[in-house]
Parts: C-alpha cells; sequence; structure tokens
C-alpha cells in the first residue's frame, strides 16, 4: 500500500462521530493537498475492506457527493449521528467539520 493510502485510511478513521471532513481537507492532511479525487477512489475502492466511516466525508461546500439511494443512506447516517442538514443534502461546515492538520496525525511506520 502506497504511503498517501496508508495516511488517508488512518485519517478518515480518525473522524469522530458527528463530525464530517471534505475530501481536499482530508488530501491535504495527507500531504497531496491537490489528491481529493484521489480520496474519492480510496473511499470507493477501500471502505468496506477497511471499515471506513465513508459517510463522515463531504465535498468542499460540506454536500453530499453521492447521488440518490448512497446520498439518502449518507444523510440518514449522518442524521443518526446528530449531524442536522442546512438544506438538502449539506452539512454547515463551520458546526460540524472536523478540525485538523497534518501535525496532529503522528504518521509512522506503524501505518504503513
Amino acid at each position: 500500500m502506497q504511503p498517501f493510502t496508508s495516511k488517508v485510511i488512518h485519517i478518515i478513521k480518525a473522524i469522530p462521530p458527528g463530525k464530517v471532513m471534505t475530501y481536499s481537507q482530508i488530501a491535504a492532511c495527507a500531504g497531496s493537498s491537490r489528491a481529493a479525487r484521489q480520496v474519492v477512489r480510496i473511499l470507493h475502492s477501500m471502505s468496506e475492506k477497511h471499515g471506513l466511516p465513508w459517510h463522515r466525508v463531504v465535498n468542499i461546500r460540506g454536500e453530499i457527493s453521492l447521488a440518490d439511494t448512497g446520498a439518502t443512506q449518507q444523510q440518514n447516517m449522518l442524521e443518526d449521528e446528530g449531524i442536522e442538514f442546512v438544506k438538502d443534502r449539506t452539512v454547515d461546515l463551520s458546526i460540524y467539520q472536523y478540525k485538523v492538520d497534518a501535525m496532529d496525525f503522528e504518521f509512522n511506520s506503524e501505518f504503513f
């Protein structure tokens, strides 16, 4: 597994219930601020295998990016954690965004 992928997995697992992070925020914390699409790919391909709380990741505007059934499932899961939506499928990031930076994570060989 590539170091960036390991870091992304670690960061996503660290998002506490009732909080969200954005794809670009996760990418920046993992060391590559321009790799938001890579975070999407990791979530899509590795959420089940690594037990990732995929539902806690939203886009830069606080919106759920999935369509149809997936969006409804994600919104329901977030609401079950106490997150309220300001409008259809949009979270107020000023309230619910998990604020961290790369320094908050100790990346060492244990995760790679």
